[in-house]
């Protein structure tokens, strides 16, 4: 008889394997990425149809296979029926998995990435649609902080100075690189060039040089990036709240921040910050920030970005 183990994995990825069976890609807690085989599961009276299905999170027996393992029983722990209802809410969580599948490693636990992708999904799933966009703003954030490559974004990684938002000044703004590492004062970004062509040397690690360069030509969108985006205050002043473990109301409207002493910012950039909700374009601005960011340091597109436009352009802030 085959050896049988138990795993707790959520569904990220699936598609069909012979004439009923589903192949599918789990993030475990025990073992990380897995890919393993459910069968039968499109049979039309399977009882591993609705737990083979994405986003879904599974107690799973599994038996060892020559080339594939097979699911043997599954249990079902928790689902997000929320994601399937709204097209915003699908697009961001297909978003999130990819990001997920991009960093997870196989054949060793990954109990962090297994319950930042769950605490995400079920914010995705339980906010408005509206707020999705945020909601995946932020996760994108804190994958990239698990990863050890969050972008630096209280000081300005040209001179190592405090960089804070500046409301009183009209037209006032600030440069986000992703080869520089975070933001920048503009007038210090005069050596970074209009693009950069990342090699495709594996992803970058935590305390690497970047080495950008001009790129030549037309080059994959994974290696080309904008060199330098230029945001405002209202942009900075979000991005600088991102790391909180918890940044959303249910009315769009963004917590109180709270320092690393565990005090409440109190200032006036936080109270103007916080008063009302923050407006689709600001978090559709740093989304992309944020993906052109993953992009140039996992050195790979993320497909499931090319619907975020769609999707969210024009949607109004929350009531």
């Amino acid at each position: 008889m085959p050896k049988t183990y138990k795993v707790i994995g959520i569904n990220l990825k699936g598609m069909p394997l012979g004439e009923s069976d589903r192949l599918l890609t789990l993030l475990t807690r025990e073992q990380g990425l897995m890919r393993v085989v459910a069968p039968g599961a499109r049979k039309h009276y399977s009882k591993l149809g609705g737990r083979s299905e994405l986003f879904v999170v599974n107690h799973l027996l599994i038996a060892t296979g020559r080339s594939l393992d097979k699911i043997v029983q599954a249990e079902t722990i928790e689902s997000f029926p929320g994601l399937s209802r709204d097209l915003r809410k699908l697009t961001a969580g297909h978003y999130l998995a990819e990001l997920a599948l991009g960093q997870a490693m196989g054949d060793q636990p990954q109990d962090e990435l297994f319950d930042l992708v769950i605490e995400h999904l079920g914010r995705i799933a339980a906010l408005p649609g509206t707020l999705a966009i945020a909601t995946l703003t932020h996760a994108i954030f804190h994958v990239l902080t698990l990863a050890g490559l969050s972008p630096q974004v209280q000081l300005c990684c040209m001179t190592q100075q405090p960089l804070s938002p500046n409301f009183s000044q009209a037209g006032w703004r600030v440069g986000f690189s992703p080869a520089a590492g975070g933001i920048v004062q503009l007038d210090h970004a005069v050596g970074i060039p209009r693009y950069i062509d990342r090699p495709r040397s594996g992803i970058q690690q935590p305390g690497q040089k970047a080495e950008p360069r001009i790129t030549p030509g037309h080059r994959s969108p994974a290696r080309v990036q904008p060199a330098i985006a230029s945001i405002g205050a209202l942009e900075l002043a979000v991005l600088q709240r991102l790391s909180q473990p918890h940044l959303l109301q249910s009315d769009g409207r963004l917590m109180a921040g709270v320092t690393a002493d565990g005090s409440v910012f109190a200032d006036d950039a936080a109270s103007l910050v916080e008063a009302d909700p923050i407006p689709s374009d600001v978090w559709l601005s740093l989304e992309r920030l944020l993906r052109h960011y993953a992009q140039y340091h996992f050195d790979r597109p993320i497909r499931s970005a090319d619907l975020i436009e769609t999707c969210f352009a024009g949607v109004p802030p929350a009531p």
